[in-house]
């Protein structure tokens, strides 16, 4: 087997590689040994069909698998002996002409994964902006539960009903004078003032008392999802049956109880431990954008134009989209069509850090545990029936694509926590809001070409520069990727060797088998 470099440029290569006819022969020879054994064909005995005839019935398709084979066998040759680490799939084709008998030719090209030198993290500098949470924001919350759990009590004979009062209603719904589907109710319960029913119904019982009867007039939203509703003018015969008015909610131990708690201090520890972790996140977002563009800056090395690509397009599909739901669509894409060149720089950066985040994980021994891979499995396969659960773990385990793009949040979560130990970190005490505006700032700081958050929070379509500002932001989030350890094989998906190590190369590459399809309510 011969194999000649024809492409040497930047990242890209390319190579000719001449499979004797001999060797191709010798595998057509092996496969006929093979399956002639387990041929049956009408005169012989299972097994004892002659191989000539295994040969001549069957030879073109034999032919085709073991050249198919030997295809196969000829790229993960050049990949060892070049020592290459292919970033996508490698495009493989048999020159035209080639006929049974005669050396196979291939034309392979493909780009490589650049050489990364993992960086010195020695003096790496971080600062975390901690929230504490007081007592007032836990008695704040606290309050916020006590009025969710809202409870209401019979009003005093002769109670006019107000805003906030909670009635007891029968209502007849009409159009044209004609009764409508859907619109009857008997003892409904109605606060005034929720905004529960449509605009206009809630204000005109304003008013009423026991007993009275009333008809009011209201127009349904032009967005009502009724057809033969949608903007139309409708009245309501209305019979006022109880009125009920708030009844203070004491915080106390009681009231704890009535949510299935112990006592008050419980629910008062809950609730600090979810503020805690909320203002846990934002101080993680914040260390974590402090960490990459430590990284960005400090690292400016070729990456393979393909994956930028692959990348590139991902975040344009997601901005037109967006823009498209936007009041004016014609002008949201056209301000994000200004900042096109940007919106390629934060591909290119989101490439970048994917490949030097996996660089260094893998450096340093970071890895997703079986378990864990377990556990994401199990968690992603609640999106789908329970009949078609089982047969997604397969598709997992038997795609590796698949299973590094379901692997890469977590592993580079894990990279992130890794950085994170190695770093100096001062701490420094600041309100909720002073880090908001940390976060914020951090999303402008560079312009145009410094942020999407991928973790999957999604960019704005407008002003267009506060697009660019979060969609680098959102590029940040998600970067990287652990890589399969397939080699690639023509024709199919890129699995070749530590090939995908962004998140950027497995979204990039084509998919052979599908997934099973989630639940209906997700199809709909």
């Amino acid at each position: 087997m011969q194999i000649v470099e024809t492409t040497n440029e930047g990242l890209k290569r390319g190579f000719t590689v001449t499979i004797p006819a001999a060797l191709i022969a010798e595998k057509v020879d092996g496969e006929i040994a093979r399956v002639a054994p387990q041929v049956q064909l009408p005169g012989f005995r299972p097994g004892k069909v002659p191989a000539n005839l295994v040969r001549k019935r069957f030879g073109d398709q034999i032919h085709q698998d073991a050249l198919q084979g030997t295809i196969r066998e000829a790229l993960d040759k050049v990949i060892i002996d070049q020592q290459l680490r292919p970033a996508t799939q490698p495009d493989v084709a048999l020159t035209e002409g080639y006929e049974l008998g005669k050396d196979a030719e291939l034309t392979v090209a493909l780009e490589v994964l650049p050489t990364i030198s993992a960086p010195d993290l020695t003096g790496l500098k971080l600062e975390k902006l901690v929230v504490p949470v007081k007592d007032e924001a836990v008695d704040e919350a606290v309050q916020r539960v006590a009025s969710s759990a809202k409870r209401f009590e019979d009003a005093e004979e002769g109670k006019v009903a107000a805003e906030g009062d909670q009635l007891t209603i029968d209502f007849l719904g009409k159009l044209d004078g004609v009764p409508f589907d859907g619109g009857q109710a008997e003892d409904a319960a109605l606060e005034i003032g929720a905004g529960r029913f449509i605009p206009g119904f809630e204000e005109q019982l304003v008013g009423a008392k026991v007993g009275d009867e009333k008809v009011i007039t209201v127009t349904f939203p032009e967005d009502y999802p009724a057809e033969n509703l949608k903007g139309k003018e409708t009245t309501f015969d209305i019979k006022v049956k109880g009125i009920k008015v708030a009844a203070e909610t004491v915080i106390d131990d009681e009231f704890a109880k009535s949510l299935g708690l112990t006592d008050l201090e419980q629910l008062k520890g809950l609730l600090k431990g979810q503020l805690e972790g909320e203002t846990a996140q934002l101080t993680r977002t914040q260390m974590k954008r402090q960490l990459l563009d430590i990284l960005a800056e400090g690292h400016d090395f070729d990456v393979p134009p393909t994956m930028v690509e692959a990348e590139f397009n991902q975040i344009w599909q997601q901005l037109t989209q967006e823009a498209g739901n936007e009041e004016d669509p014609a002008a949201a894409l056209a301000e994000i069509e200004a900042e096109k060149d940007d919106y390629r720089g934060i591909a290119v950066r989101r490439v970048r850090l994917g490949l030097l985040l996996s660089e260094i994980g893998q450096k340093n021994g970071v890895e997703v545990s079986q378990q864990e891979m377990q556990m994401l499995v199990q968690q992603a396969a609640q999106q789908y029936r329970p009949e078609d659960r089982q047969r997604f773990a397969e598709y997992i385990q038997s795609e590796p694509l698949a299973a590094a793009q379901l692997r890469a949040p977590l592993y580079e979560e894990k990279v992130v926590d890794f950085l994170f130990e190695q770093a100096e970190v001062t701490e420094r005490e600041v309100t909720k809001e002073e880090l908001q505006a940390a976060i914020e700032a951090d999303e402008g700081e560079a312009g145009h070409v410094h942020g999407p958050d991928c973790g999957h929070d999604h960019a704005e379509a407008k002003p267009a520069k506060k697009t660019a500002k979060k969609a680098e932001a959102a590029a940040d989030a998600d970067v990287t990727e652990e890589a399969p350890k397939k080699k690639a094989a023509p024709k199919k998906k890129a699995e070749a060797a530590e090939a995908a190590e962004g998140e950027a190369a497995a979204e990039a590459a084509p998919k052979k088998k599908a997934a099973p399809k989630k639940k209906a309510a997700e199809e709909n």
